[in-house]
């Protein structure tokens, strides 16, 4: 396939696309190694700036490989799997197991890191999730999800943070239909309230055991649930 030259705008991302076919098409298969940036700018008709715009992109997707002194070589004919994708697809039950652990740790950490501002900000939650109950279950489950947000903010952990947000979404539409399935909230609407106080008050007080095993009774216990009866994957 000819790769032709582009239209104007936007060069970068044609340039992108462009180079990307001629890899998964075939046209250059993995271990070759790459036209120079010259010879590519003159055949797409771009600057040399675009090119490498374009070759950082599909670097980043794990097409090319830039090896000091030698050129740019094809190391994969399909784009690596992004992490939300794989959270996406990935059963709730494997998502929940790492959640268990990253959680576990953030609630230890909450207690020996909390601030004021953290401590008000677990009870401004706990106090929704409460409101919550009287609403569906998606509300009640997305109060709940951010009641264990705000644990995670108050172990002060910025890659913490970052990683229970891109859990999030997976955790509640797996949750939702937990709920829904099992009925969980037909005789207690606001399912697992003294828990959750505890474990607000443990980081209050500062006992980072008690927090730590509050969370992780809590949290294993709707695992076994997730376990015995498996919710449909994202």
């Amino acid at each position: 396939m000819p790769l032709g030259s582009l239209r104007p705008s936007p060069l970068v991302e044609q340039a992108t696309e462009h180079l990307r076919e001629q890899i998964t098409q075939g046209e250059w298969p993995v271990g070759t190694r790459l036209p120079g940036e010259n010879t590519l700018a003159k055949t797409l008709g771009v600057g040399r700036s675009t090119v490498r715009e374009a070759l950082r992109a599909l670097a980043g997707a794990g097409l090319v490989q830039a090896r000091q002194g030698s050129g740019v070589y094809v190391i994969a004919t399909e784009p690596a799997e992004d992490w939300p994708a794989r959270l996406r697809r990935a059963a709730i039950t494997d998502v929940y197991e790492v959640r268990v652990i990253v959680e576990t740790q953030a609630a230890r950490l909450a207690a020996e890191r909390r601030t004021e501002e953290d401590v008000a900000a677990l009870e401004a939650a706990l106090a929704a999730r409460a409101r919550a109950a009287d609403g569906d279950d998606a509300a009640f489950v997305a109060a709940d999800i951010a009641l264990h947000a705000a644990v995670v903010a108050a172990a002060r952990n910025p890659v913490l943070t970052d990683l229970f947000e891109e859990f999030a979404p997976v955790l509640r539409e797996g949750l939702i239909s937990l709920v829904e399935l099992l009925s969980l909230r037909e005789h207690d609407p606001n399912i697992g309230h003294d828990t959750h106080a505890a474990l607000v008050a443990a980081i209050r007080n500062g006992d980072a055991d008690a927090a730590a095993e509050t969370l992780h009774t809590e949290l294993h216990q709707t695992l076994t649930h997730l376990h015995t009866h498996p919710a449909p994957r994202s």
